[in-house]
């Protein structure tokens, strides 16, 4: 009995800023085949013998039939083309607080993981941003006399709660549900007056989930702790637990952070680091107005990567927005030389997560570049 022959894949990358799209026609088979393509300004059909592959559109995004241009066959994909769309800018990020209703409103910490309740009840007054690492020096420029901030850390009272780059800062109470600490050397917390929240080594007290064991942050005092952004989430009292794919929680979070750095600093390249110091990743953002959208009938790439749970349905097609970065792992020495260059760099960002979600994040990376068709997945020396 013959082999069934695959549906030809389309992939669909729009730009909503420039309003345009690369469209690639892609051929499941080496060889080539009769290939019949029509395109309007809300699908897209391609016909082949193996069977028709049909690609409709969302609302807000048009194509313009008459812009096609550039088209060229590119090996073992298809084809390539160009073409203008009409799309509308329309981003929707993470958000963990309603801004609408974030202050006098009763909040719950929950474990993302595993639902477990971290903190109950916590009314936050105030619900407000760190300012940025070198905010001491900064102050200092500004002053004809000492600083009056010289050495005092940023403590959140009772009902506060201090946002940074990819952590909340807290108050504990002794009174609220609490995860069990686990107690690293013991060696004392050092704050700062350049950098509110730089730590002697190994100084750190990891804070776990009680139930999945998962590290959710770090005791930064007595009262102060520090929970991470993707390890959190949380939700006004009167809602209940959501149900979000660990993977698709982690890109969402690291998306946002990366977006609203780059907005608010001009800062385009991180560096993304564990808890413990190590550095596993650096990442370059290209662009945060990608819509990717693509048929999946026949994508099998992700299929390599069955531990992620979040795995696309079998649908005619989807569509998702989506940033553009550059990414190289730095694992066991590899990429050293660029690394060491980056760290010493003012102009690069320091991200610093859970070790464990490093790798989670790293293994998403993975995971969305073989996804990619074969001529997109690298750009000079780094992955995309």
């Amino acid at each position: 009995m013959a082999a069934a022959v695959a549906p030809a894949r389309v992939f669909l990358e729009v730009r909503t800023r420039l309003q345009s799209a690369l469209l690639i026609l892609g051929d499941p088979r080496e060889g080539g085949m009769p290939l019949e393509v029509s395109v309007t300004p809300s699908s897209l059909r391609m016909q082949t013998p193996a069977g028709c592959t049909e690609l409709w559109l969302p609302a807000e995004v048009r194509l313009v039939p008459s812009s096609c241009r550039g088209l060229r066959h590119v090996a073992g994909e298809g084809l390539h083309l160009r073409l203008q769309v009409r799309a509308e800018v329309c981003r929707k990020l993470f958000s963990v607080f309603n801004q609408s209703s974030q202050a006098q409103e009763c909040y719950t910490f929950y474990c993302q993981s595993c639902g477990e309740v971290t903190i109950k009840d916590r009314k936050l007054q105030r619900v407000l941003p760190l300012p940025a690492e070198n905010w001491a020096a900064l102050v200092e420029e500004w002053c004809c006399h000492p600083s009056p901030f010289a050495n005092k850390p940023l403590h959140p009272r009772e009902s506060d709660c201090f946002t940074g780059d990819s952590f909340f800062l807290v108050n504990l109470r002794s009174d609220l549900q609490q995860p069990r600490p686990e107690v690293a050397p013991a060696e004392t917390s050092c704050f700062s007056s350049e950098n509110h929240l730089k730590l002697k080594p190994k100084a750190n007290t990891k804070v776990i989930c009680k139930r999945c064991k998962v590290m959710l942050g770090e005791t930064m005092s007595s009262e102060t702790t520090k929970f991470y952004m993707t390890e959190i989430i949380i939700q006004p009292s009167e809602r209940n637990f959501p149900i979000i794919p660990r993977s698709q929680f982690v890109q969402s979070v690291i998306a946002q952070c990366l977006v609203e750095l780059s907005s608010a600093r001009s800062t385009f390249r991180f560096t993304v680091q564990g808890h413990d110091g190590k550095v596993y990743i650096l990442l370059w953002l290209l662009n945060s107005d990608s819509l990717v959208i693509e048929s999946l009938e026949s994508s099998t790439s992700i299929q390599k990567f069955p531990l992620l749970e979040d795995l696309p349905k079998a649908d005619s097609s989807s569509a998702w927005n989506a940033i553009k970065i550059l990414y190289q792992p730095y694992i066991k020495s590899r990429n050293e030389k660029l690394a060491s260059s980056w760290e010493s760099d003012i102009s690069v960002h320091c991200l610093t997560l859970p070790s464990a979600t490093c790798l989670e994040l790293l293994l998403i990376l993975s995971r969305s570049n073989a996804a990619l068709p074969q001529s997109l997945r690298c750009m000079n020396s780094f992955q995309l």
